[in-house]
């Protein structure tokens, strides 16, 4: 199994965590040393309470320290399934521009239309003309069996869902 690189935006809440962490660990430790030196003395009120806290301080490094686990996990989850619905748009692409008989230039007008662009946009993108562009896309269109761009968005989102 590959190792998972951090997320950049991961790296700043876990500074933070490891500088609390550090804290929450040198006040534990003072609170400790101070219960032995005050202890003796009956002074142990005061630092019962400040161990306690720093207890609490531990437990909240820890409890956030999860917290930041599960999303950062929760995040490389729902990228994966991203990457996962490209691939399966890709492919899902691919065969019904095949199964139409789609030109290779068709197909890319196709692709084009299914991403949102204009006719406008596609024949600046292709360095073509519109009138082209236009006949290309209702060739597609009848292939496809629809009429508009929208009715061919529907198409694929209806087999992706």
């Amino acid at each position: 199994m590959p190792a998972r690189t951090l997320p950049k935006e991961a790296i700043v809440p876990l500074a933070a965590v490891a500088v609390q962490l550090a804290a929450a660990l040198y006040f534990v430790v003072d609170g400790l040393a101070d219960w032995a030196e005050l202890a003796s003395r009956g002074a142990v009120g005061e630092v019962l309470l400040e161990c306690l806290v720093a207890l609490a301080l531990f437990v909240a490094v820890g409890l956030g320290a999860h917290v930041l686990r599960q999303t950062l996990q929760r995040a490389a989850r729902q990228e994966e399934a991203l990457q996962v619905a490209r691939g399966a748009l890709a492919e899902l692409l691919e065969a019904r521009f095949t199964q139409w008989r789609l030109t290779p230039s068709e197909a890319d007008i196709a692709t084009f239309a299914l991403k949102g662009c204009n006719v406008a946009e596609i024949a600046r993108l292709r360095d073509a003309k519109e009138g082209t562009v236009r006949s290309q896309l209702s060739q597609v269109y009848a292939k496809a069996g629809v009429t508009s761009q929208a009715m061919m968005m529907a198409l694929f989102l209806e087999e992706l869902v």
